[in-house]
């Protein structure tokens, strides 16, 4: 079913430059979708770099298995991503699609098998057919360009309303370096190690295991402190390519994670990789408002972020979100249902700036119209303190509307 464009959406989308050494083509494959372009491929120069995170899931999907394999090797020629099917709980015929995908990747690319990485995104439980596919590649590999970011953010949408990409720049030594980005993501989110997809790539030198370091504890608060609805996808991707063609402009090659030239570039990194992950909440299917949750006063940091999430994943928190409703009794129920040390008559709570509640009751300054009207806002920001230790944690929804039931009541139809 077509939906409309997010009200959340981006006002304005940045001009994406170059990245050198990637060149980027889609096509129309048509996998499930008609009239679109469903298939995306980027290809690397030689030498490239890569990284990645994927999904905890137990039930991953094959092109996952396949990506988790290759990455040890550290190197990537080319990316293949088709949308409107995970290729997911398909069992041998699903293996035998990532090995042909990757036969013909592996052809058109003039490359090792070992340096083809795989993503898939859509329905889980239905055989993909490559053979729709596979015979594009040589074609997309001979004309892809180094422009199209935004192109390759709309090939791997699937309930997406917007596509997703960024650019951001770093100093790297006494050179500038580029790193752009693009995600999907709108439902089936609650990562466990990445998003549902996200390819970020940079002309940076930066050796293979620096890039795992700087990904992995990137991916903490950004892409892992986002959830919509919950659920964690089979297809959780998230890579990181560095094709080191800014050594050329004099960028120094890192090789070890402390490498204090690196701060700035790991900077400018977590900023992309935050607004990547706060445009999928934002896209939240059927969402109308994002919301930040902030946990303080915890026993520690990781306590914090398994309340702040049984906040933000509570069904009936969002929904009063919805409605507009300050219900700050239902952030009571989440706090106390998430397993962590909590004690009623320390806890406090805000909706923005407005205080709530207060050691266990209602905030004796409470203001019904007040607190309304701040719900009527795009962006809500619930705060609790613990009033117990230090740790803290922010993580980031969307509210639970009439639409999302609607979109996925019909997904596979």
């Amino acid at each position: 079913m077509s939906q409309a464009v997010s009200p959340l959406a981006p006002k304005r989308y940045p001009r994406m430059p170059d990245v050198e050494g990637v060149r980027i083509a889609t096509a129309e494959a048509g996998i499930k979708y008609r009239g679109r372009r469903d298939l995306m491929v980027m290809v690397f120069d030689e030498g490239t770099e890569v990284s990645g995170v994927f999904t905890r899931s137990r039930c991953p999907s094959a092109p996952v298995e396949f990506c988790r394999a290759n990455l040890p090797g550290g190197r990537a020629r080319i990316l293949v991503v088709n949308s409107g099917n995970a290729n997911a709980f398909t069992g041998r015929k699903g293996r035998e699609a990532t090995a042909m995908t990757a036969a013909a990747a592996a052809r058109a690319a003039g490359a090792s098998e070992s340096t083809v990485f795989l993503a898939s995104t859509g329905v889980i439980g239905e055989p993909l057919e490559a053979g729709k596919f596979a015979h594009l590649l040589d074609g997309m590999v001979a004309r892809a360009m180094p422009h199209g970011w935004e192109e390759a953010a709309r090939a791997i949408m699937t309930t997406d309303t917007y596509p997703k990409y960024l650019t951001a720049t770093a100093r790297l030594g006494e050179a500038e370096v580029v790193i752009n980005g693009i995600a999907k993501g709108a439902g089936m989110i609650a990562p466990d190690m990445a998003t549902m997809l996200s390819f970020v790539a940079t002309d940076a030198p930066i050796a293979a295991p620096v890039l795992q370091a700087l990904l992995s504890r990137g991916t903490q608060p950004s892409f892992n402190a986002i959830t919509v609805d919950s659920d964690t996808s089979t297809s959780d991707t998230l890579m990181l390519f560095a094709t080191g063609k800014a050594a050329q402009r004099g960028a120094p090659r890192i090789t070890d994670v402390r490498d204090p030239r690196l701060v700035p570039f790991r900077r400018a990194l977590n900023r992309l990789l935050k607004q990547l992950a706060l445009q999928v909440v934002r896209d939240g299917e059927g969402a109308r408002k994002q919301v930040e949750v902030t946990v303080t006063g915890a026993k520690s940091s990781r306590s914090a972020k398994r309340i702040a999430l049984a906040i933000a994943n509570s069904p009936l928190v969002k929904t009063a979100i919805a409605g507009e409703d300050a219900n700050w009794g239902r952030v009571v129920m989440a706090v106390g249902k998430a397993g962590e040390p909590a004690e009623r008559d320390r806890l406090a709570i805000w909706f923005g700036d407005i205080r709530v509640a207060h050691e266990g009751e209602r905030d004796p300054d409470y203001s019904e119209e007040q607190a309304s009207a701040y719900m009527r806002r795009e962006e809500i920001a619930i705060r609790v303190d613990l009033g117990l230790g230090r740790g803290r944690a922010t993580v980031w929804t969307c509210d639970l509307t009439k639409e999302y039931v609607a979109i996925n009541g019909d997904y596979r139809s």
